[in-house]
């Protein structure tokens, strides 16, 4: 099947081919022709899939079918998603496939000055792209108007309920007109969607085009047994000694974000840290540098999960497990993306070890565990773990971190009393993950210890490329 045989318009086809598509994805090859017959749709897709051409290629299709008067400046489709990093990506690509069309759109999130975005709807548009508060806001305002709108989409519909956008999205169907197309998406079927669905959808047509809480097959998973103390050694050292260059982090909390990052910062990667507490500015400038290479690695928090499309992106780890399943599956979706491969690598202390039973069980499978030589730890694991020597570059010395002042948590303190008990030394690396490393300068040169198992290894920069100067973590 190619998209000629869809019933596109020549002026979409153009457009799909100038951004190099030839073929449709399941979803677009399923959703389209149902979207163009003008029927409802409840559609199940995981994110990756292209699921977003799926209702943006069809709805550019259709209202340029049927084009109105301009000077009436009514919305004719409305678009309405949980994240302003996904609007801004479904922008783009109504953009991009519409570019031929005489059609406009616009996208509307909080986070920015709403004056641009009032001057852009008295221009008048077609289509607006929203998250639900904003959209309401101007609602509130008078300065749009959802009485003429035709198609309603909502995607990432169960991310909507999971983010407390119920009420929000209520507030919205009141507003829209009864006789219009409404088009829903969701990575899930919940008992909740399902729900939502009977009071928002007539007669839908139900796509799933993948099961529910699966993985792509073309992603590969690794789960590596770690102290928590020594988690941001092993990621600087997997990142530098791998040439990794382009890295998604996710860390549960905003605050764990910031300081990851400036961490990664002085182990010499180049890192930016994205979540709510950001301003859009800011977010947006962190994806187009990591986008664009100049920032090697993005730490985000799970607002990103699903908002985030980045083509091509090799490596997605998880530094902290979510709180839930469902997340992982979402979180690691960000790679594998478009038939290519990708690695997602989940770094796990002891005290995760009953979030990772629990994303197994909704995976319904065991994730392979690895050791790296030098980041062991006494973690109980309840399968064999195949272990991974560390290779050090050429000419690599090995030198001793200094000690870090303060005390470390509870946890860290159990873990490193499991270590002696496992290893029958005790654990002299250093354990405190805010820990500046000592300067080349000032750094002594000692030969290895016996026992030192959990000492992180520095990797020397390379001539002409970046530092990933390791210390202990």
């Amino acid at each position: 099947m190619n998209f000629e045989s869809l019933g596109l318009n020549a002026a979409l086809l153009r457009a799909i081919k100038e951004q190099g598509y030839t073929q449709p994805t399941p979803i677009q090859a399923k959703a389209i022709p149902v979207v163009l017959s003008g029927r409802d749709l409840l559609a199940g897709a995981q994110t990756g899939t292209g699921k977003t051409a799926g209702f943006t290629l069809p709805l550019l299709h259709k209202l340029n079918r049927h084009p109105h008067d301009r000077k009436h400046k009514h919305v004719r489709a409305l678009i309405v998603t949980p994240t302003r990093e996904l609007a801004a990506q479904i922008g783009e690509s109504v953009n991009d496939y519409g570019r031929h069309l005489p059609l406009r759109s616009t996208v509307i999130f909080g986070g920015v000055k709403i004056g641009p975005q009032i001057n852009r709807l008295k221009e008048g548009v077609d289509i607006i792209i929203a998250t639900p508060g904003r959209l309401l806001d101007h609602v509130s305002q008078g300065t749009i108007d959802l009485s003429k709108i035709e198609i309603l989409v909502l995607d990432e519909a169960d991310r909507m309920l999971d983010m407390g956008f119920i009420h929000d999205i209520r507030r919205i169907i009141k507003l829209v007109p009864e006789k219009r197309q409404t088009l829903l998406f969701s990575a899930t079927f919940s008992n909740e969607i399902r729900q939502l669905s009977k009071g928002l959808l007539h007669s839908p047509e139900n796509i799933d085009v993948a099961p529910r809480n699966t993985t792509a097959e073309r992603i590969s998973q690794r789960v590596l047994p770690i102290a928590k103390s020594s988690k941001r050694a092993l990621l600087s050292w997997m990142i530098g000694s791998n040439n990794w260059r382009q890295v998604l982090v996710f860390t549960r909390t905003k605050h764990g974000a910031n300081r990851l990052a400036q961490q990664l910062e002085r182990d010499g990667l180049t890192s930016a840290a994205i979540h709510g507490n950001k301003s859009q500015g800011a977010r947006t400038r962190a994806l187009a540098e990591f986008k664009s290479g100049k920032v090697r690695v993005l730490v985000a928090t799970d607002i990103a999960a699903r908002g985030l499309d980045i083509e091509q992106l090799p490596h997605v780890v998880n530094f902290e497990l979510p709180n839930v399943p469902e997340d992982y599956v979402h979180r690691i979706g960000r790679t594998g993306r478009a038939g290519m491969e990708g690695e997602a690598v989940s770094l796990v202390s002891p005290d995760e070890n009953g979030n990772l039973k629990d994303i197994e069980k909704l995976l319904g499978s065991k994730i392979p565990r690895e050791h790296v030589e030098g980041f062991e730890t006494a973690a109980r694991e309840d399968i064999d773990v195949k272990p991974v020597a560390r290779e050090k570059t050429a000419g690599q010395k090995r030198r001793q971190p200094r000690q870090s002042r303060g005390s470390n948590n509870g946890n860290d303190r159990r873990a490193a009393r499991n270590n002696r008990s496992a290893n029958g030394s005790q654990d002299k690396s250093k354990r405190d993950n805010s820990s500046k490393p000592a300067s080349s300068h000032s750094q002594r040169r000692k030969k290895p210890q016996s026992g030192n198992t959990n000492q992180a290894k520095p990797v020397r920069r390379r001539k002409g490329g970046e530092v990933a100067a390791l210390f202990g973590g």
